[in-house]
């Protein structure tokens, strides 16, 4: 069944009558020609940004390597010659909507986001308290982020704003007004998305002239509306025909059409209401004559020249007019790439609606005001949440990491509509706010709160999207909703369900697979009984005296845990990554500094922009092996075919020293790089250029800290190049559940050397029940105090197997399938020095003493706002 659904016959059986696939059938020879870049990858991410043709860089570079062009402000050649092309593109765009010069004006902005902040601040608004009645701001509620947001300069101006819902548009005709009312001429402003970027839904352009002829009203109130329409997700795959509905104010973005350039937007302003707009500030090129001493300003008569303050972007603008002629000749125009891309989503659409559970539960909800059958009213948008077979929401942080697997790329979250978020998935105000108390804010990946979405799935089609890239994504549903997936029985945790869920990808870099070198086999039965197996020499043990004052002191209040069957917790595995998403090296005892074990992620390798590389991008990292000589201070680095290297443990503070600040996640750290010879070596394993950095020592710095929820004086904790915390603790119980649920989705046997490898601790301790140590909240380990911080969310990085760098998806979604829909393994720590006799280390064989939570509930991190790991 599921194979006639995904086959190209059922594909041109759900087509429009006359819909020729792939304009005329060129489309796989424009994808290899044109986005060589996207081989192996499911680009479902249109509706955030196209991407640009190989063509249209080559179009544009070619230009500027034959033409000089200056500053369109100066009188010379090249300046002369960039302002024709400038008003060239300037009539290009009105062609391209079906317009002219007669009627509309360009106004180069840096965006949609700035057009509309233009015309919050321009718009002739009259405030509430004077003669006249004042103007009112209305929006659909439906509305992007940008759009809502221009209610912060109305109401500055006391102009009072009126959110609509779509479904009041109809229901409040403007009839039965006095003839004073009739005559009214006070400024009202109309917005709402010819396309909205939440669901696809297209709403009328009907309405433009509906609304301005006051056939339909907003809201009952006597005056003069003018509209607005958003027209930046709707250009990117529709034709929108400004000769027949003459909105007042069209804001775009041209990346959302030609995905390059970026940083580049317009507005175009009716001509018979650009006489009416205000200005207060000006800039360069924008007056014909001003004093400097005296307040007189004369604006230039062009009304884009009047509000497009400095010099604009213009070899930005340049690129444009190479964007409008490509796109045309790649695909034949917009009309085409409408049928294209609404047929990929009509598919789409049918095929995820029938997908049902063995039970006849749907595998997805659909957040959609249209059935996908009309192109006028439906765009190629689908949002929606993944659903288990007890139709439960599985988080869209979870199925954005199960995408990832397949190289899929969605957008997650509420996508800058929380009006439409709050519609669709039945999120009131209060939730929001309450949403907004457990930790959630907009962007993040906390996707659960009390078990309730706080946000979907959306995934978008573009001109260049195929049948195969909608059958990818389908096969990726069925073959994680669909397959043997549904029989699993989750691992049961003895904490209780949390009140928070969140599948967050700011997990740290220890939940990632690196490669543990010299790791001597440990059998399942060692395991089983606890034995501290490897490497006791060293390890050492403080006297019961100093046990009880070190219980005592991590915790006056809470209760100290009652051991189930009273054996001991040890620690039988301790591991060190001095370099950032690179492999373990293994230790028997080692010193605990200021950031966690010492020397752990203190390095990290960065690409030719100096950003963070993980296994994420480059799985080789995997089989870069360094080891630490505490004795002759240095760290050498390991790889196969190459010759080791050696780095100095010195830090470098000379003034040849390169300081910089780089970013790990959302922290700002200090760094400084290694040197070219390093660089060097790096480059070559890795086939690109890259190179390495240090975090750098000097303590005046405070950018990358964390404030500890609960530590002593809620002191801020230094972190090294980790993402969320100092250290990651594992349970080799939980491992060996684990193996037995992996091991039989592989159907072949599974070494418990290769989970350790992957799932990346510091800290490897033996408790007697699986999974225990999500009940904790508080351990000591020797001397040593530590607060748990919270789960760790794992990610794509544990399906790299440390030997070889090659992926296997199963991994992750077994981990899933055996966690009950989450991806947590393990637990976070923070250090909490204590005052002791005993040096600051920690030891294999050292005793665990833990302390139970209060309400056994454990909350996954929250600080972090960026996807990353290492």
């Amino acid at each position: 069944m599921a194979g006639q659904l995904l086959s190209f016959r059922a594909f041109q059986a759900a087509c429009p009558a006359g819909y020729e696939y792939g304009y005329g059938g060129s489309l796989r020879d424009l994808r290899e020609r044109e986005f060589p870049r996207l081989q192996g990858i499911t680009y479902l991410d249109h509706a955030g940004s196209a991407l640009f043709p190989e063509s249209l860089l080559k179009a544009f570079t070619d230009d500027l390597r034959s033409n000089v062009y200056g500053n369109p402000h100066s009188q010379n050649i090249s300046s002369k010659l960039t302002y024709d092309t400038i008003e060239h593109v300037r009539y290009r765009i009105l062609q391209h909507f079906h317009t002219t010069a007669e009627d509309y004006t360009i106004i180069f902005t840096s965006g949609c986001t700035a057009a509309l902040k233009l015309v919050a601040e321009a718009f002739p608004w009259i405030p509430e308290g004077t003669k006249q009645p004042g103007s009112r701001f209305c929006y659909l509620t439906d509305s992007h982020t940008s759009v809502v947001g221009m209610r912060g300069i109305t109401a500055s101006m006391n102009v009072l704003s009126v959110p609509i819902k779509p479904k009041d548009i109809f229901l409040t005709e403007k009839n039965g007004l006095s003839a004073e009312e009739q005559n009214c001429t006070t400024p009202h402003l109309f917005s709402y998305p010819a396309q909205s970027n939440f669901s696809g839904t297209k709403y009328p352009l009907s309405w433009v002239q509906d609304i301005k002829s006051g056939k339909l009203c907003p809201i009952k109130i006597p005056g003069k509306w003018f509209v607005l329409l958003d027209a930046a997700s709707y250009v990117s795959s529709s034709l929108l025909d400004l000769g027949v509905h003459q909105a007042d104010f069209i804001p775009i973005s041209f990346y959302k059409i030609f995905g390059f350039p970026t940083g580049l937007g317009a507005l175009l302003v009716n001509n018979r209401i650009a006489p009416l707009l205000r200005k207060n500030y000006f800039g360069g090129g924008t007056a014909a004559a001003y004093l400097a001493e005296d307040d007189f300003y004369f604006p230039r008569k062009s009304i884009a020249e009047r509000f497009e303050d400095g010099t604009v972007s213009f070899l930005d603008i340049i690129a444009l007019k190479h964007g409008f002629d490509v796109l045309e000749k790649l695909t034949g125009g917009m009309e085409k790439i409408n049928q294209h891309t609404f047929a990929l989503a009509h598919y789409t659409y049918t095929v995820l609606s029938t997908l049902k559970y063995a039970n006849g539960a749907p595998v997805v909800r659909i957040y959609s005001d249209t059935d996908f059958s009309n192109p006028e009213a439906q765009g190629p948008i689908i949002n929606f949440n993944v659903l288990d077979e007890n139709g439960e929401v599985i988080g869209f942080s979870q199925v954005d990491k199960m995408a990832s697997l397949y190289n899929i790329h969605v957008r997650t979250g509420c996508f800058c509509n929380t009006g439409a978020c709050q519609m669709h998935l039945g999120i009131s105000n209060e939730d929001i706010q309450r949403n907004l108390q457990a930790g959630h804010v907009c962007g993040d990946d906390i996707d659960l709160v009390d078990g309730r979405p706080t946000g979907s799935v959306r995934i978008s089609f573009g001109y260049m999207s195929s049948f195969e890239d909608a059958q990818t994504f389908l096969k990726f549903i069925i073959a994680t909703r669909l397959s043997k997936t549904d029989t699993e029985i989750p691992l049961q945790s003895s904490v209780t369900k949390l009140t928070t869920e969140s599948v967050s990808d700011d997990h740290p870099s220890y939940n990632n697979a690196d490669k543990l070198s010299q790791i001597p086999h440990i059998s399942d039965t060692e395991l089983r009984n606890n034995s501290s197996v490897t490497k006791k020499t060293g390890s050492w043990q403080p006297p019961e005296a100093e046990v009880e004052s070190i219980r005592a002191a991590v915790s006056e209040t809470a209760v100290p845990t009652c051991r189930r069957g009273g054996k001991p917790i040890t620690v039988t595995n301790i591991y060190v990554y001095p370099i950032k998403s690179c492999s373990a090296f293994e230790v028997t005892e080692w010193p605990v500094g200021n950031k966690g074990l010492l020397y752990d992620r203190n390095w990290m390798v960065v690409n030719q922009n100096g950003v963070c590389m993980t296994q994420k991008q480059e799985p080789r990292l995997c089989l870069v092996n360094p080891s630490v000589d505490l004795k002759k201070k240095v760290m050498v680095i390991q790889a196969p075919g190459m010759d080791p290297i050696s780095v100095s443990l010195e830090e470098n503070t000379g003034k040849e020293a390169v300081i910089c600040e780089s970013k790990v996640c959302s922290h700002r750290v200090k760094t400084y790089d290694c040197g070219e010879k390093i660089a060097g070596w790096f480059s070559l394993f890795l086939g690109r250029p890259c190179r390495l950095i240090r975090q750098s020592s000097d303590m005046k710095s405070q950018s990358h800290q964390k404030n500890a929820k609960g530590l002593a004086s809620a002191t801020n904790i230094s972190l090294s190049l980790v993402n969320e915390a100092q250290y990651l603790l594992i349970n080799v119980a939980s491992i060996l559940q684990l193996k037995e649920h992996i091991s039989a989705r592989l159907e072949e046997p599974l070494e418990i050397e290769e989970l350790l490898q992957r799932f990346r601790a510091n800290i490897v301790i033996s408790a007697p029940e699986s999974f225990e140590e999500e009940e904790w909240a508080e351990i000591s380990i020797g001397a040593l105090q530590f607060q748990v911080v919270g789960p760790c969310s794992r990610c794509q990085i544990i399906c790299i197997d440390q030997q070889s760098g090659e992926r296997n998806k199963e991994f992750l979604q077994s981990l899933s399938a055996a966690r009950g829909r989450k991806t947590n393994f393990g637990i976070y720590l923070m250090n909490q020095p204590l005052r002791s006799s005993f040096p600051d280390i920690l030891s294999v064989g050292s005793q665990v003493l833990p302390v139970l939570k209060e309400n056994t509930e454990i909350q996954p991190p929250t600080s972090g706002e960026e996807k990353c790991s290492g």
